[in-house]
């Protein structure tokens, strides 16, 4: 019995000496060796120095907060979880992270669907249409063509070109034709009858100007033309109009080819007309719609941002149109 005590003393005796010399012999090792935050230094199996992720941080509370937003028990223990996971983790503040506050999707932004734009150029060739006078006897009358022709000249500035301005200005002499309504808020209504407006001038404005001459402006109106059903691109997809997506707390919506969007900043207050947003805001809202973007669209959808009066749209260019890059 007494035997075995003197035994079982003989090898922890050993154990502590052993353990002794491994520490020297670390610190030894190691003397010269730095180590980034989250590291220390350790031997290996052939006695050479290494860096490896700190086994235990020593228990001392003072905790941080990380620019991952997870709280950490002291700065130890935030920097060795850099080290395992690989990460980039640095100190944010001092104290348990304070809880954000989420900021749920803004409404749908104001905008003029296809629907909308095909509604309101239907009304006004049906109120054009109605006053054509047919060639009498001793009399000459107005085709459809000279009605036009007489409308475009009333409204004109003289430049030969009809702005968004002028074209709203004709279709307001129709109280049929300018009374879209969609949405119970009369000041949206007069920015649907302006958005659609602008997508009449898109329409079949080739020259990219956001001016119609005579010619466009008498292919926009015609009874016989069709006009065709853009799509928004997104992700090497496409998207049929009405669809949704969301970047930050903003809210976009596919119409007329384009993705419309809101202008929220991510505290959820809404920014105040259109000189509130500046070019730094612009920007980080066309390169977060652009993350959406696979690498393969971004050749070929190059998103610019605009604003039009009281709009701001965020374009993917249309796959059916390619020049709406210069438009936008």
């Amino acid at each position: 019995m007494m035997w075995t005590r003197w035994l079982a003393l003989a090898l922890v005796a050993v154990a502590w000496v052993h353990a002794e010399e491994e520490l020297r012999s670390k610190s030894k090792i190691c003397a010269n060796v730095f180590c980034g935050a989250g590291r220390e230094c350790a031997v290996t199996e052939k006695g050479e120095p290494t860096c490896l992720c700190i086994e235990q941080c020593k228990p001392h509370k003072r905790p941080v907060c990380g620019s991952n937003g997870k709280t950490y028990l002291n700065h130890c223990e935030l920097h060795r979880d850099a080290c395992l996971t690989g990460s980039k983790i640095q100190v944010d503040y001092d104290g348990h992270c304070k809880e954000k506050k989420s900021v749920s999707p803004s409404a749908s932004p104001v905008v003029c669907y296809q629907s909308n734009r095909d509604e309101l150029r239907r009304r006004i060739i049906q109120w054009l249409e109605a006053e054509i006078i047919p060639d009498g006897w001793f009399s000459k009358g107005s085709n459809y063509s000279e009605i036009l022709d007489k409308y475009f000249k009333n409204v004109d500035n003289g430049d030969s070109r009809l702005d968004s301005s002028e074209l709203l200005k004709f279709v307001e002499q129709n109280e049929t034709a300018i009374n879209i309504t969609t949405y119970a808020d009369q000041e949206n209504n007069k920015l649907l009858r302006g958005l659609c407006v602008d997508a009449l001038i898109e329409l079949s404005d080739e020259n990219a100007d956001w001016k119609l001459s005579f010619q466009e402006f008498l292919k926009c109106l015609n009874p016989t033309f069709n006009p065709p059903e853009r799509k928004c691109a997104l992700e090497d997809e496409t998207y049929a109009d009405g669809a949704e997506t969301e970047v930050d707390c903003n809210r976009c919506v596919c119409a007329c080819g384009n993705w419309v969007c809101t202008a929220m900043t991510c505290d959820g207050k809404n920014q105040k007309g259109a000189q509130a947003q500046t070019e730094e805001e612009m920007t980080r809202y066309v390169q977060e719609l652009q993350k959406h973007q696979g690498p393969g669209q971004m050749s070929s959808s190059n998103p610019h941002h605009f604003q039009r009066e009281q709009r701001r749209r965020i374009c993917s260019k249309s796959t059916e149109r390619r020049d709406l890059e210069d438009k936008c």
